[in-house]
């Protein structure tokens, strides 16, 4: 099944802005074979204050000597990102063209934001930021829930030259001041608090903490603006509709009234976002930035424990972000785009705000969860707003999938063109859902994989011209060039399985991480010199599709045969009766490694030993033998972060029983660790 090729839809081949393969393969062959005029001629498309010397818009300095990697484009370009963004948009007829979407954590919290009045509250809120003594170069660490003032806060910083450093609202004060003294930021931006489904979490108190944390190791920020989000969203009466203006954001609100009491203030360095607004000029101009100057820092995990600060630049994310929101979700004026990610994670940055604002797009930009306050809210939002391209992560995908066809099904879906799948390889079973129920079988799936530190898609389907494999992310995007590699560094031709690793940059690539760039080259370059390693696996079957197998830590070697979790993962969620498979290694005396599989069933499916017969030989049968899985472990939940990603390094200490599973606060749920020790089978 995961074999057979699903064709583009003739009406979507029709409008794509890539129609067929050899078309894909022209442009691609010209991105790899001439950088500089592929990217010149889209660069073009944006304004520049100062061009690039010479016209030159690519250079890539990998000096074999001393081992140093500087990764630039157009070097000794200028512009400022808002500018393209808005005022661009604006001076194209586009002011009245709706930005976003927003709806809230309630369904009857929405609002909507014209370009004209976003980039209005994007000068005021730069303006804001200038009173507060931050100028271009300074760290302003933003703190907040998904609601209209984060991008705004995101575009107000890039309009004065100021980095952001966003730190997912779901994050511990722990995790929140270690990226605050990393940073060294100077101002924060955080709201006082956010309904996530029926879950207060206030924001500011957090914050709070994380700011006495930073104290007590040195640094301090000077300044706090808090966002009013509780109030605003709620009055005295539940159940009583309150429409107005706040800011210039049209927005119907609905909800009860927190006790004001409760939002901690410190005078001396809190502010009123509302407050500091009031009476500030809707105008402020631009700062023009270096192409290469910094954009933002975005922590991702390491392996050492400590969180990577990756650092991207201005003019090649701009080029980039633009260029792969185009072609990857095939956006044509008129659609409606949806992307589920926070914009606390890289897919938030790039293809919430970022990407679409550069094609001058309309999106939904939603607070809530797909549970929320029932189990088709996602499906909901999609028949309100006719959205025509939908991008969310696989274990959503499953998730829904556990609630049957008919939720789904209650709902007009036929506006969906694209639909797109972000974070990990999705199973070839949660594939076929989504494209024969949600699609309706006639929309492409970008089924796209690329890093915090890729910046964009690097491995992704076009709609309009890639025949998909389900669980394929298939051929590399336009100026990407994969390899698949051996353990000893050895090029991988045709067929075959290993590292993958990509062999020269392309503009939307992180430049290095911030304050350590000797951990950039180590972590990302030294493992195979010149190659950029992902630390993923992946391998290329006869018609030279790609299939990311996951983590290469995440690999197994079973009796001398190596496989990937994921691969054993995509047998066990084959299933009918299973909803989510995760799959860890555990210490064997004769193999080395076994398998332990966590298992979440499907509604009113009992977890029994004939169910784990079954389970144990689907796997023996589609890979083999040696692959059987020694432990199958009910999992009526799995550690996941609120994000939405399998915690591993838990499930591998439960597997061996080891109760010393480390710091757990991102989880969405921490009880689920303790129900999956009590689930542990007796040895």
């Amino acid at each position: 099944m995961a074999d057979k090729v699903y064709h583009p839809n003739k009406e979507c081949v029709r409008k794509a802005h890539c129609k067929s393969m050899e078309q894909y393969k022209e442009m691609h062959e010209k991105s790899i074979k001439h950088p500089e005029q592929f990217w010149g001629e889209i660069a073009k498309e944006f304004y520049w204050e100062t061009p690039s010397i010479d016209g030159k818009f690519f250079t890539y300095n990998f000096d074999l000597n001393k081992g140093d990697i500087f990764i630039k484009w157009m070097e000794g370009a200028s512009t400022n990102l808002s500018f393209n963004l808005l005022d661009k948009n604006v001076k194209n007829g586009h002011g009245d063209k709706v930005a976003f979407y927003w709806e809230g954590n309630n369904p009857e919290d929405y609002t909507r934001l014209t370009y004209k009045k976003l980039l209005q509250e994007v000068c005021k809120f730069a303006n804001v930021l200038k009173s507060n003594e931050v100028s271009k170069g300074d760290r302003v660490a933003i703190y907040m829930p998904m609601i209209m003032e984060l991008p705004i806060a995101m575009l107000a910083c890039t309009r004065i030259g100021a980095v952001h450093s966003i730190v997912f609202a779901g994050y511990s004060s722990d995790s929140l001041a270690e990226r605050i003294l990393d940073s060294k930021a100077k101002v924060v931006i955080t709201a006082d608090g956010v309904w996530r489904g029926e879950k207060l979490l206030l924001l500011k108190t957090i914050c709070d903490e994380a700011l006495e944390k930073v104290k007590l190791n040195g640094h301090e920020v000077e300044k706090c603006i808090v966002v009013s989000h509780l109030r605003r969203i709620t009055n005295c009466n539940s159940k009583v509709e309150n429409s107005g203006k706040k800011n210039g954001v049209e927005s119907k609100n609905n909800g009860s009234k927190p006790d004001e009491n409760s939002i901690p203030w410190n005078e001396d360095k809190d502010v009123w976002w509302h407050e500091e607004m009031e009476d500030v000029e809707p105008s402020c101009y631009p700062v023009w930035m270096g192409a290469e100057d910094p954009l933002f820092i975005l922590y991702t995990s390491g392996s050492t424990g400590k969180p990577k600060g990756v650092l991207h630049t201005t003019g090649g994310y701009l080029i980039y972000a633009a260029t792969t929101f185009k072609y990857v979700f095939d956006y044509h004026p008129g659609d409606v785009y949806w992307c589920t990610a926070d914009i606390g994670w890289i897919t938030g940055h790039t293809y919430v705000v970022y990407g679409p604002l550069a094609n001058g797009a309309t999106s939904v930009l939603f607070e809530g969860t797909p549970f929320y306050p029932s189990n088709d809210r996602y499906w909901s939002i999609i028949d309100k707003y006719k959205v025509t391209q939908f991008y969310t992560a696989p274990t959503a995908i499953r998730s829904l999938m556990k609630f049957g066809d008919d939720l789904v099904k209650k709902h007009n879906l036929h506006s969906l063109r694209v639909l797109g799948s972000v974070g990990e390889p999705i199973n070839s079973e949660a594939w076929l859902w989504f494209y024969n129920l949600v699609g309706h079988g006639k929309c492409s799936i970008a089924d796209t994989f690329w890093q915090t530190e890729t910046g964009g898609h690097v491995i992704t389907p076009l709609p309009g011209a890639t025949p998909m494999k389900p669980g394929s992310a298939t051929f590399p995007f336009f100026g990407v060039m994969p390899e698949l590699l051996d353990e000893d560094g050895h090029v991988i031709e045709g067929e075959g399985e290993g590292y993958l690793v990509f062999r020269k940059p392309w503009p939307g690539m992180m430049r290095t991480l911030y304050g350590n760039h000797d951990r950039f080259q180590s972590t990302y370059f030294d493992k195979f010199h010149g190659f950029y390693c992902t630390g993923d696996g992946a391998r290329r079957d006869a018609d030279g599709y790609l299939w990311v197998t996951g983590r290469i830590d995440d690999m197994l070697n079973v009796s001398g045969h190596l496989m990937s979790t994921a691969e054993v993962e995509n047998v066990l969620a084959e299933h009918t009766s299973v909803a989510e498979a995760a799959v860890v290694s555990k210490p064997h005396p004769v193999k080395g490694q076994c398998l332990y599989c966590f298992i979440t069933p499907n509604d009113k499916i009992t977890f029994d030993q004939k169910l784990q017969d079954e389970l144990k030989k689907k796997v023996r049968e589609r890979i083999g033998p040696f692959a059987q899985p020694d432990v199958i472990q009910h999992a009526p939940g799995l550690p996941k972060t609120r994000s939405g990603k399998i915690m591993r390094r838990v499930l591998r200490k439960i597997a061996i029983g080891d109760r010393n599973v480390g710091d757990i606060s991102t989880l969405a749920d921490e009880s689920i660790v303790d129900l999956l020790f009590q689930l542990r089978p007796q040895a």
